[in-house]
């Protein structure tokens, strides 16, 4: 329990100075952002509106650093994260419940299902070298080494185009209304299946590389060996003993994973113009959409730190040698 309440207080502290960083970072950039949203209306507001603009985003020159900071915080408790310049006057809490769920559905469940494919595959093929699965390991080195953007140009290029049961961009087809019918649920798992593929492919290469080097690192430990002269079965062996201690590396770039999930595939959701967190990120970095930013990178921050805590918490129950009592 102490060792809980010491890693809880921890994530807690590391919280506060990951949002006081992404508070005081973009008020560093150079550069007005209520100017750049000025200036799509070419000059049409008057002074009176600019301030009445300053004071809506939180950026009154009248107010000091110090207040902008307290009352941001304020704002924060009350899950008020601010306005959008690009999708002004749009909240930036509409903005990411909208784009999350494409994220979450899209790259949390090829996290999930590349992290148990491959790290099965990759027990198998340490466990039985010169298998079939450990004749996969060329293929496997190549594919994790291809950036996903990369595979997602070759998928395009290759599958998708006129008359391709693949679409090469968007979410869904165009004129539909999301819904949960059997209209949009097709178009939008259809448009889905690309870059789920190719974020699968260089994951699922990736998990089976580390998890076939920790089981031939495992399988030559003294307990192994052991293990096998009590004469307990090659799966016992395989599974109780040597998958779980190479298991716990994975673990934590599993948990690694999952914290990322919303912003750790930009580049995918650019090529295919994915309607997601990553997609929203490219659009507020090029039009200075500081509070969309602010969003998107506290839920990257808050998401990294809770898939930290699961994994120390994962840690206890799978290595009884991180338990203080043992």
């Amino acid at each position: 329990m102490r060792f809980l309440l010491q890693r809880i207080a921890f994530y807690l502290f590391t919280a506060w100075a990951a949002i006081t960083l992404n508070f005081f970072i973009p008020r560093m950039i150079p550069g007005d952002p209520v100017r750049s949203l000025v200036a799509r209306y070419q000059g049409q507001l008057s002074t009176e509106a600019m301030a009445s603009l300053y004071v809506l985003f939180g950026l009154d020159e009248d107010k000091g650093l110090w207040q902008q900071y307290v009352e941001y915080w304020g704002q924060l408790f009350r899950g008020d994260l601010g306005m959008s310049f690009t999708f002004f006057p749009a909240p930036v809490s509409q903005v990411l419940s909208d784009s999350l769920p494409w994220t979450l559905s899209l790259v949390g469940i090829t996290t999930v299902i590349s992290f148990f494919v491959g790290t099965s595959l990759g027990v198998l093929a340490g466990w039985r070298r010169g298998s079939w699965a450990d004749g996969l390991l060329p293929v496997t080195t190549f594919l994790s080494s291809i950036p996903y953007f990369w595979l997602g140009l070759i998928a395009i290029a290759l599958l998708a185009g006129p008359g391709s049961f693949f679409p090469s961009s968007g979410g869904y087809a165009p004129g539909l209304v999301p819904a949960w019918d059997q209209y949009f649920i097709p178009s939008a798992i259809q448009h889905s299946l690309l870059p789920a593929l190719t974020i699968l492919i260089s994951s699922v290469s990736g998990w089976i590389l580390s998890m076939r080097n920790m089981m031939v690192t495992v399988a030559a430990e003294d307990y192994i060996t052991v293990a096998h002269a009590k004469g307990l079965s090659e799966r016992r062996v395989a599974v109780s003993y040597a998958a779980r201690n190479a298991l716990l590396p994975n673990v934590s770039g599993f948990a690694l994973s999952l914290g990322f999930i919303v912003g750790g595939t930009l580049l995918v959701e650019i090529v295919f113009s994915y309607p997601g967190l990553g997609f929203q990120l490219f659009q507020a970095v090029g039009a200075k959409d500081y509070p969309l930013m602010q969003g998107i990178f506290l839920i990257i921050t808050i998401s990294v730190l809770v898939a930290n805590l699961l994994a120390d918490l994962a840690y206890l129950a799978l290595d009884p040698r991180t338990r203080k009592e043992g």
